[in-house]
């Protein structure tokens, strides 16, 4: 069971593909919007051509109107290893989606329960204060809301809701959470890059979504709005789409639109980056600029064959 994880842009789905084919591994995805079907582009969702030689678990699971959760996806995750382990198959997980990775790894942390009252009161501050709900957790949790996107109202309610409910950051109780041990022997593999040659990919692949059309595949999902339901707000939140749909309802110039999804792609990889140096146990591979993939290949091998 091996699991490969790096910043966004950082080569893990090849490294996967390769290891796959080497191994005659099963492939599960750890990402949070490649679950949705027709998000194609945006997502990086591996070519069609490696899907029909590979077996790929966790990909288009869901239409882009219905939301989805971390307990959805550990459900998902565990009945695939059940499946793939019946087939006597070797695993291979790999994503970038660190709260994923962590259930994975260590189960879910559920938390204190909820308490409506307070969470109908942070929705409606959410609704006429805008950010100011992030600044607040920023105050009182700098370590959560740095793993939080400003934008992702849904979990910057939660964080406030345990603060507010336990009078602890939920940081604080993540971290207790983090001293238990893995659930499985896994064997995780990370792939780290110098700052400068992440943020040099990261430009590159917007780029190339450009080219691929990210446009006309946003346009088509707005498109669905009324015969499927249309885009719900957690898939709409995700980078690349939110940026391209305030293009496309005239909000911003489709320059302005190119550059929000590099800066907000360079931002969720420095969140991506926290998050992993919380992670015990990783074999780091430090790839060099312009280093090919048969060598990174080599060299995850290599690993593994020492683990």
């Amino acid at each position: 069971m091996v699991l490969i994880l790096g910043v966004t842009a950082s080569g893990k789905s090849q490294l996967a593909f390769s290891l796959a084919q080497s191994l005659g591994a099963e492939i599960i995805s750890i990402d949070s919007m490649k679950v949705y079907k027709r998000m194609d582009i945006g997502t990086g969702k591996p070519p069609k051509e490696a899907r029909e030689q590979l077996a790929y678990h966790l990909i288009d699971v869901v239409e882009p109107s219905e939301s989805f959760s971390v307990g959805t996806f550990l459900e998902l995750a565990n009945d695939a290893i059940v499946q793939i382990k019946s087939r006597n198959r070797p695993i291979i997980a790999v994503g970038g989606t660190a709260l994923y990775i962590k259930a994975l790894l260590y189960g879910l942390f559920e938390g204190p329960g909820t308490d409506e009252q307070i969470r109908v009161e942070l929705r409606a501050r959410a609704e006429t204060e805008g950010s100011e709900l992030y600044r607040e957790l920023a105050e009182i949790d700098p370590a959560a809301a740095g793993r939080i996107s400003p934008n992702d109202t849904k979990r910057i309610i939660r964080a406030l809701e345990v603060y507010k409910i336990t009078g602890k950051p939920i940081s604080s109780l993540q971290k207790q959470f983090n001293a238990e041990k893995p659930l499985r022997d896994w064997t995780i593999i990370g792939l780290r890059r110098e700052k400068a040659e992440e943020n040099k990919r990261i430009n590159a692949r917007v780029k190339r979504m450009i080219s691929a059309g990210l446009v006309d595949e946003v346009q088509s999902l707005l498109a669905e709005e009324s015969a499927k339901g249309g885009l719900s707000k957690q898939a709409r939140c995700a980078i690349g789409y939110s940026e391209i749909i305030d293009y496309l309802l005239g909000r911003i110039t489709l320059e302005d639109a190119i550059e929000l999804i590099k800066k907000n792609t360079r931002r969720l990889a420095k969140n991506q980056r926290t998050w992993f140096k919380t992670f015990p146990d990783v074999k780091w591979i430090d790839i060099e600029a312009e280093e090919p993939g048969e060598k990174i290949f080599s060299r995850a091998k290599e690993l593994l064959s020492g683990s």
